[in-house]
């Protein structure tokens, strides 16, 4: 999910068609990106001062937390790229406005890129000078302050993962206001450590460090405390709890003193439960580009057709075309077909590929199926099956009108980076029915095909259904998906008929995108034991603030993100070798591609973005969903 590593909800939509696909079957086994072409990008024109610039949030999917910190259950895309960052920005930026560069943006970035000692276990931060919108300077002590609540609430922070961040972070000094250091337990990869664990710090203004309405900035004593000492600890919970507690009040977001303190280019004016948000330009913004718009307004829709017809209407100036009107394919995911031709006259369309993949959740540990579901998982065989079930190469051709890559394992194949290998750009698992039929009987289970699959050879040899999963158990399982995206719809009433061939049984549950990710997101625990057996909230993960894509957030045991509880000590050694040396990624990618610690699914474009053709700064579009409206102006028609 959830972050970044985080949920990402899809924007683009196909009408309900799925058994167009039932019949279907491919022989392609692999899928290698396609090279990136660009996009025909409207430029020059007469610069307009002002303007209002409306933008279509993704279908069901709207912001709803504030507050920079926050459990998995809010890590998503619509709460961070496109509000947080907004207001609030992390001490590094990676999102460029000129590029899909998954690289770190020094330029739009709180902090010089750190600086590391001889041996790699001590960085250096130096800030920018950077101000808040109260006057106070964004300082050494924002940055302690984030620490030391990260310290304290490490549980409630979604990125944690047990041992790394900021378990492996021995002292934080404030040697200046504008320096810092930060000394590690241990010699780690410092790309890794830039990428993935500094990545993660946004600095929080002394205005937030209070424990109640009307107390003064500071008072809390959170930012002024010894990093990890208990006096520290006990009042950052105090200020958590306070905070926390703030964030809750959706409404108030845009009238809350709180919020108002920001360092990003933008402000709000306006906030509605409904997920309509108004934001207007931070005047006191330091960063290298000045908002010359008046507004940004992002709209809410509750299906893509909605978001559509208000495209159609001149309502928006920045949208998405709905798969469903798609009315040229492509052959490139990068790169746009000739455009739908009611829109054609107003808009340009630029597809947004995402530097992430797209995965539904399989939970380890669920009681469902008659308390078997976990165990039935936890079988490789059974994950290998489902996996030859889904033609992700035929779903995108057919579905997706080529807007989309297949995935194969977690380090994305597109948009071109310098992780992914020739394995990961392969198939190690293409669509077989007979091939998944016959690997679920050898492995003790009565396959009816159109029926419910039973375990008649319970056991643990190799000819038996495996540890933990009883006689009499049934292939019977609950897929819970997101709704408002029309594609993703048609993709799992594919799915659910192929693996009905096999004897799969596998029953929809539609639910929204936040309940999907509310439900699905967290891991199970002794404390909150979960009966959810498959859930996909559509977009699968996007590598932010992560954006070296190692692993340890989504894999490694226990962390945060890992939503169903996979746990591989083998996987846990290769991860921290990405972390701990400048080792590369391919054994680790290449173990989970074979392993399928989740049910791999197409990735379709983020979005197929409609741009009014006067509008610029828009595209090219950066690959973690970050909107960048400071950049945006409108021109002379």
């Amino acid at each position: 999910m959830p972050r970044t590593r985080r949920a990402v909800s899809l924007v683009g939509a196909l009408a309900v068609g799925a058994l167009l696909l039932a019949a279907c079957s491919s022989t392609s086994s692999s899928t290698s990106p396609a090279k990136a072409a660009k996009v025909a990008i409207p430029t020059g024109g007469t610069k307009v001062t002002g303007g209002v610039v409306t933008w279509a949030e993704p279908p069901s999917a709207t912001p709803n937390y504030i507050f920079p910190f926050m459990t998995a259950q809010y890590d998503t895309v619509n709460n961070v790229s496109q509000l947080q960052y907004l207001l609030y920005r992390p001490l590094y930026m990676f999102a460029s406005p000129t590029s899909t560069s998954a690289a770190l943006n020094p330029a739009l970035s709180l902090a010089d890129p750190p600086t590391y000692n001889s041996t790699d276990t001590k960085a250096t931060i130096d800030m920018k000078s950077y101000k808040w919108s109260d006057g106070e300077t964004v300082s050494a002590s924002d940055v302690m302050f984030f620490m030391n609540m990260l310290h304290a609430e490490k549980a409630n922070w979604y990125s944690y993962v047990p041992g790394l961040f900021p378990d492996n972070v021995t002292n934080v000094t404030v040697v200046s206001p504008t320096q810092l250091t930060m000394t590690f337990n241990h010699s780690y990869n410092p790309t890794w450590m830039t990428y993935n664990e500094l990545s993660q710090v946004t600095p929080f203004p002394k205005a937030w460090d209070i424990t109640a309405a009307g107390a003064a900035p500071g008072s809390g004593g959170c930012a002024t405390g010894t990093y990890g000492a208990p006096s520290t600890d006990a009042a950052c919970a105090k200020v958590y709890s306070y905070l926390t507690g703030q964030a809750k009040n959706i409404a108030g977001y845009a009238t809350n003193p709180l919020w108002a303190v920001v360092d990003g280019p933008f402000k709000l004016s306006s906030f509605s439960t409904s997920g309509a948000v108004t934001m207007v330009p931070n005047t006191h913004y330091s960063g290298p580009q000045k908002a010359t718009i008046s507004k940004f307004v992002e709209l809410p829709y509750t299906t893509s057709g909605a978001e559509y017809d208000a495209l159609l209407g001149g309502k928006l100036d920045i949208g998405f075309l709905p798969q469903s009107d798609v009315t040229a394919s492509t052959t490139n995911a990068l790169s746009a077909g000739p455009n739908n031709p009611r829109l054609s006259s107003s808009f340009y369309m630029a597809p947004q590929v995402l530097f992430g993949y797209n995965y539904a959740v399989y939970k380890f540990d669920s009681t469902g199926d008659g308390g078997a579901a976990g165990a039935i998982f936890k079988q490789l065989y059974v994950r290998q099956a489902m996996q030859e079930l889904v033609d992700q190469p035929l779903m995108i051709k057919k579905i997706l009108h080529g807007y989309g890559v297949p995935t194969y394992g977690p380090v994305p194949v597109l948009p071109p980076n310098q992780y992914v290998d020739s394995y990961e750009k392969t198939n190690p698992y293409p669509y077989d029915p007979t091939k998944a039929a016959a690997l679920l009987e050898a492995h003790g289970w009565k396959v009816t095909p159109g029926g419910t699959d039973t375990c008649v050879k319970a056991g643990s040899a190799s000819d038996e259904c495996g540890p933990g999963v009883p006689a009499g158990a049934a292939m019977n399982f609950t897929f819970a998906y997101a709704t408002g995206i029309a594609w993703q719809k048609e993709v799992v009433d594919v799915e659910q008929s192929a693996w009905s061939k096999a004897g799969i049984h596998v029953t929809l549950a539609p639910a929204t995108f936040n309940t999907v990710v509310g439900d699905y997101a967290p891991p199970c625990t002794s404390s909150a034991p979960c009966t959810g057996e498959i859930g996909w909230w559509g977009g699968g993960w996007e590598y932010s603030p992560d954006y070296y894509p190692s692993g340890e957030l989504l894999f490694s045991t226990n962390a945060a993100n890992n939503s169903g509880n996979y746990s591989s000590t083998e996987a846990n050694k290769l991860i921290a070798a990405t972390n701990d040396t400048t080792t590369n990624l391919d054994q680790y990618q290449n173990y989970l591609a074979q392993q399928l610690p989740s049910l791999w699914q197409p990735n379709a474009d983020y979005e197929l973005t409609e741009v009014a053709d006067n509008l610029r700064g828009v595209a090219p579009q950066n690959p973690f969903a970050v909107l960048l409206p400071e950049y945006f102006y409108f021109v002379k028609k």
